[in-house]
């Protein structure tokens, strides 16, 4: 049975892992590089592999540096004739989602049923090889990632996440795609800015928006934050029913929320306003926590002159979704409503 070309470029590039590691003539020389880049199995500190090897951590170090060069000037001389060919197909898949990517995000669409345990390993350690692949180390800002050298090395890499990380922050508020894409310069397609963008530990996305991962609307961490993600995407009220509904529909990584819980965060949270019986609504839309009667109070007390009971009406129509009668009753049983003339009120402070 014929492979997938999938498959059949999970198996090149094992092949060239393979193929490099028996340039190697040392066999603690190649225990060092498959322990460091984890091609076997997980990946192992300076520290350990000098306790294995019983020599010191430095020792480890300069070995590693010293290999590698060797081999970076063997690939370089087109002495891997396997790497060779690794290279151009995954210089391939790359030109194909964006020039750089997330070594991960790499891995999972070349092994998409992720038969191959050390895939995103073996494609690290040979694009640390490769003269035509340009790789990020991972570290508090960076994913480990890959790119074509011919789009820039591992500092213009840094230096374009940076100026959008950058951009994004001047912003200050999630960003689509092509928004992003109309802010800088050097790209020619809005797929290559968010290429360059998932590099980056500092960003999140969402729904086609970037923006900081301390943003709940694009990196929503508890059933608060999607809640409020939910509401925002809405741009009205929702019962809460109807929230829990798009929760479990959505994109989000963990969505098995049951309706009870999403009640009882909207309840504790300050961003969510009751606005009618299982309806909630966003304080930052201009609601305010508070009964009916509050709603008259306030309204009353900003009015300058005394209300007639269809515009006191009408006013808490806008800020909340009750029946009329229930104002009406609010408006009728509360001493701190005064009646001055024919369905006409204002708000006595003292009786409030």
């Amino acid at each position: 049975m014929n492979e997938t070309p999938d498959a059949q470029t999970s198996s090149n590039i094992t092949k060239s892992v393979s193929d490099v590691l028996s340039i190697i003539d040392q066999e603690r020389e190649r225990e060092i590089i498959s322990r460091r880049f984890g091609l076997f199995d997980h990946k192992e500190t300076l520290e350990q592999i000098g306790e294995l090897l019983g020599i010191t951590r430095e020792r480890v170090r300069q070995l590693e540096k010293a290999i590698l060069i060797r081999l970076k000037i063997a690939a370089e001389g087109g002495k891997i004739p396997s790497l060779s060919e690794v290279e151009k197909e995954l210089v391939l898949r790359l030109s194909e989602c964006g020039r750089v990517s997330r070594v991960s995000d790499l891995a999972d669409r070349i092994d998409t049923e992720g038969k191959s345990k050390y895939l995103k390993a073996h494609i690290g350690f040979l694009a640390e090889l490769s003269p035509k692949l340009t790789a990020l180390n991972e570290n508090d800002r960076f994913y480990h990632s890959v790119g074509i050298s011919d789009y820039g090395d591992e500092k213009d890499l840094k230096s374009k996440v940076s100026a959008i990380v950058t951009v994004i922050k001047k912003h200050g508020e999630p960003i689509t795609e092509s928004e992003l894409h109309s802010k800088i310069d050097g790209y020619e397609h809005p797929d290559q800015v968010k290429a360059m963008a998932s590099l980056s530990k500092d960003l999140a996305s969402l729904k086609n928006l970037w923006g900081l991962v301390k943003w709940p609307l694009v990196n929503p961490k508890n059933i608060r934050d999607k809640i409020y993600v939910i509401l925002a995407d809405n741009s009205k009220p929702m019962h809460f029913s109807d929230i829990a509904k798009a929760i479990k529909t959505s994109d989000f990584k963990r969505k098995n929320v049951t309706t009870q819980a999403i009640h009882n965060e909207l309840i504790k949270d300050k961003r969510f306003v009751l606005i009618g019986r299982g309806i909630y609504a966003l304080n930052e839309w201009g609601y305010k926590r508070g009964t009916v009667a509050d709603i008259i109070a306030q309204i009353l007390d900003d009015s300058n002159e005394p209300l007639h009971r269809d515009e006191i009406v009408r006013r808490v129509l806008k800020k909340r979704q009750v029946k009329e009668t229930t104002i009406l009753l609010n408006l009728q049983s509360k001493p701190q409503f005064k009646r001055v003339a024919k369905a006409t009120y204002v708000f006595d402070k003292e009786k409030s």
